[in-house]
């Protein structure tokens, strides 16, 4: 380690070069050696200390290290892949993707959420951020930056999510114009509390008739480019056993009758698309859903929000928490009461 003083054509320089924890060389320059000795003094405190970042980090582009974030943890389930690689394209790429990580400002970070938070909903923007500052915490982690710009950000309010809850009759209806094939699922978002994941990868294996119950092991969701994955549920919790009312079971026999299954096809899936093959969501929600949504005059329902009608189902039963989480499968009672 050591300053060289240089003379230019712009006037004398102080050069600072230093070598990194594993050895390679790196330099910085100065118009006066007092800055010189303040940024090498500096450097090798934070070195001592534990807090040394190495100054070309801050030089990665973002786009570089977002796509390099994004397939960084194992663990991660294909459907949030798809989700984080859509904002990252979409949306922090036009806004940041050219520029170096360490180039980026709180102030920056504000100006782009006040724009998303022009053109979208509230809940969207939050959803955009997330990753944003998910990138950058992973940089910092990864010692290309010493401290986050996600810091001291204005986010936009969240109001209430009112959802459609249907009732009896409505699914009834409901599931009378998905037609026979698809009608049981219906059941089992609403009066089980099924993901459509869930139902998408439910096994004829998986059902008991003799004690009535129905265990969620597998699910089909949609992955990076929207083909559809494979796998067990992403938690623990989501793997569960529940008991199923004995007219749900019997409308499960009659639909298993009808395809000319039996409790020897253990690997057959319960639904298929039309043509067969496994249910394909994209397939389902624009040629089954919607238009029986359409058909018995229901707003533009989710899927999912069959899920929440079990839910306020279960609460105006009187059934407490701890049982409502477990037959959701949500790792966590939190998650339970935003329902």
């Amino acid at each position: 380690m050591s300053i060289h003083k240089r003379e230019t054509t712009k006037g004398t320089r102080y050069d600072v070069k230093l070598r990194d924890p594993h050895g390679r060389m790196y330099q910085r320059s100065f118009r006066t050696k007092r800055e010189a000795e303040a940024w090498q003094a500096n450097e090798l405190s934070d070195r001592t200390r534990g807090m040394w970042v190495d100054p070309r980090g801050g030089l990665t582009p973002v786009s570089e290290w977002a796509s390099e974030w994004l397939i960084s943890n194992p663990a991660k389930r294909p459907g949030s892949i798809a989700r984080d690689e859509a904002v990252i394209r979409v949306h922090l790429k036009p806004a940041f993707g050219h520029r170096p990580l360490g180039s980026i400002t709180s102030r920056d970070i504000q100006h782009v959420v006040n724009a998303w938070s022009a053109t979208q909903a509230p809940r969207t923007v939050r959803r955009h951020y997330a990753v944003l500052r998910a990138i950058f915490n992973a940089a910092v982690e990864a010692e290309l930056l010493w401290r986050s710009p996600c810091r001291g950000i204005k986010l936009p309010a969240v109001q209430p999510d009112e959802r459609y809850i249907v009732d009896g009759d409505e699914l009834a209806a409901l599931a009378a114009a998905m037609g026979e094939d698809y009608g049981p699922l219906a059941y089992l978002g609403a009066v089980l509390g099924l993901r459509w994941g869930e139902c998408a990868g439910l096994k004829v294996g998986r059902l008991d008739f003799l004690r009535s119950t129905l265990m969620v092991a597998w699910q089909r969701t949609r992955g990076p480019g929207g083909v559809m994955v494979e796998g067990p549920p992403k938690s623990n919790a989501g793997r569960r056993t529940i008991a199923v009312p004995a007219p749900l079971m019997e409308m499960l026999s009659r639909h298993l009758a009808r395809r000319k299954l039996t409790g020897a096809h253990v690997d057959a899936y319960v639904f298929t698309a039309p043509h067969g093959g496994p249910l394909d969501y994209s397939h389902f929600r624009d040629r089954i859903w919607l238009p029986a949504c359409r058909a018995v005059g229901l707003p533009k329902l989710r899927f999912h929000d069959l899920r929440h009608a079990n839910a306020t189902g279960l609460v105006a039963d009187g059934v407490d928490i701890k049982t409502a989480q477990t037959r959701l499968g949500h790792s966590d009672p939190r998650l339970t009461l935003a329902i």
